[in-house]
């Protein structure tokens, strides 16, 4: 049975992702957000009181377009990963996050500055539980 991967989350999925979801979770199709749906997603407004209608787009878009045993990757804001995690388990449809291995590098420059470069690399998909 083919297993679909939606994405929602503001960045590209790597080819390590890619190959990991194919591997681990037997996913054959990758289906990213629209290019509405994933601004939305990425610019949620820090000054609003809650996010459930805010985000309603983007779970009509995952009800309408998923099927029961698809898995959907989601990341973002706590709050609307929260809802859409919650709903999208009502649904059927399995939410996995991303973990990764996360390297720092610290360069302290003459003037006083300081520069901090985060380098960060897939290791596994986990189940939100």
């Amino acid at each position: 049975m083919s297993k679909t991967l939606f994405l929602i989350f503001s960045h590209d999925i790597t080819a390590e992702q890619k190959l990991d979801a194919q591997n681990t979770l037997g996913i054959s199709r990758f289906v990213g957000l629209t290019p509405e749906l994933k601004d939305l997603w990425g610019q949620i407004p820090a000054d609003i009181e809650s996010v459930g209608d805010y985000i309603f787009p983007v779970w009509d878009w995952l009800s309408v377009n998923s099927d029961r045993g698809d898995y959907v990757l989601v990341q973002g804001d706590f709050g609307a990963v929260y809802h859409l995690v919650n709903l999208a388990s009502d649904l059927g449809i399995i939410p996995v996050y991303s973990t990764t291995e996360r390297n720092a590098v610290e360069v302290r420059g003459s003037d006083g500055t300081v520069r901090l470069t985060h380098t960060f690399r897939h290791v596994r998909f986990r189940k939100y539980a």
